[in-house]
């Protein structure tokens, strides 16, 4: 029984990360017609605003994610060594 539960985990952990990385992809991929229509509007201070406030809610959906796994301990920064020494 412990077994299933520490594989079903797993496997739930894995999506999870596979999830994150394709909202980040997401991300990426919903900013480029933002600024390239910011481009093409000619750089006006309104299509500089929509365009800042288009990607800071991009930005949002795909920061917001990451902190959350962090906090909840899912992700764990790569910097870190929890105080072991190498």
């Amino acid at each position: 029984m412990i077994d299933k539960l520490t594989t079903l985990t797993g496997l739930t952990l894995k999506l999870a990360m596979i999830l994150l990385a394709a909202n980040e992809v997401r991300g990426l991929a919903l900013a480029g017609p933002v600024l390239y229509a910011m481009y093409k509007s000619g750089g006006t201070l309104m299509a500089i605003w929509i365009a800042v406030s288009c990607v800071t809610g991009i930005a949002l959906s795909v920061v917001v994610p990451l902190f959350v796994a962090r906090k909840i301990g899912i992700l764990q920064p790569a910097s870190s060594n929890h105080g072991r020494v190498a």
